[in-house]
């Protein structure tokens, strides 16, 4: 038998041992190890995935998006303390912005969803996106994998709502679900074609009191839209609905349509296959991290580098002869 992965700070047989048994305690601490940049704790966190990975897999992951001011903190709280209360557990992965001068992030999400805060059947993790490509936190699977080995059963991915953030989120999650304003005439203009396209359900929010008939005239666009849309799937045609996560109206039938989406996708072979897909992805972009990593630390190529790059600006050199040149002296 092995000797156990022991650090100052972490023991990981009994850090995975208190994660299975759901210690929250142990849950914070598992994820931010795995968000950790300090290239000695990478041996760690990926012994601990490593020891959890038999126990994660069962949650339903779902993807939450919208811009900024569509409500979609204020949706989470109620939908997740709607499904707390039908006994599921509930983990909110929710990536904030950090800001690209100092790193800094806002990390304010235990407020904005202040029932599900003090649920003891929810958990809520902010995450600085720390400049990752389209807002999203790099280690967002990572930590999901640990919330499901810790009993959590439906975790909510909230994207930041700009950039690329939508599509990176739309690829780790099971359903991507997007959140829309009332009022679609400019709305709808202005709308990205691709959040549309990957949608798998489109819910125009704050679907009350004087919103509502605005709302309604929003869901009946969006579903004109869609039809112009080829479904990414035979076996689904995304759905538009209304509906308020102030007012907790249509959360209900929201998550009725999550389980006709999942109930479908299941009995076709979708669902599996599409995890697969994702699990051999995020396979092929660490790995690409590792290269970029080893390739950038190589003293050749460090050395090259600032001549290579000034050449490059100056248009001196074409970048695929720049690219050429850097592969050669890596040995590629």
């Amino acid at each position: 038998m092995s000797a156990p992965l022991v650090s100052p700070r972490y023991n990981i047989d009994t850090l995975a041992e208190q994660l299975l048994n759901g210690h929250r305690a142990a849950l914070a601490r598992g994820i931010t190890l795995v968000e950790s940049k300090k290239g000695e704790h990478r041996e760690y966190a990926e012994a601990l995935l490593t020891k959890v990975m038999d126990a994660t897999g069962k949650a339903y992951r779902i993807g939450i998006t919208g811009v900024p001011g569509v409500g979609k903190s204020t949706t989470i709280d109620t939908f997740g303390s709607n499904l707390t209360a039908a006994g599921h557990k509930v983990a909110v992965l929710a990536v904030d912005p950090s800001s690209t001068r100092t790193g800094g992030s806002i990390l304010g999400d235990k407020t904005r969803m202040a029932q599900l805060a003090v649920d003891r059947n929810a958990y809520i993790r902010p995450s600085p996106t720390a400049g990752t490509l389209g807002g999203v936190a790099a280690k967002t699977r990572e930590s999901m994998l640990l919330c499901e080995a810790a009993g959590f059963d439906v975790i909510l991915v909230e994207t930041v709502g700009i950039g690329q953030s939508e599509t990176t989120v739309a690829q780790m999650v099971d359903f991507f679900l997007a959140l829309m304003l009332p009022g679609a005439g400019d709305e709808l203009q202005g709308i990205k074609k691709g959040v549309l396209e990957i949608a798998d359900l489109i819910a125009v929010n704050k679907a009350e009191g004087d919103g509502l008939t605005r709302a309604r005239l929003a869901a009946s666009q969006y579903r004109t839209a869609l039809h112009i849309l080829t479904p990414r799937s035979k076996h689904w045609s995304p759905p538009v609905v209304t509906i308020s996560g102030l007012a907790n109206v249509g959360l209900d039938d929201l998550w009725s349509q999550l389980n006709i989406f999942k109930e479908r996708m299941q009995a076709n072979g979708d669902w599996d296959k599409k995890r697969a897909e994702q699990q051999l992805s995020w396979m092929w972009g660490l790995l690409n991290e590792k290269l970029q990593t080893a390739l950038k630390a190589n003293p050749e190529i460090k050395s090259a580098l600032p001549d290579v790059e000034a050449a490059v600006k100056s248009g001196r050199l074409p970048a695929t002869a720049a690219a050429s040149k850097l592969a050669s002296l890596f040995g590629i």
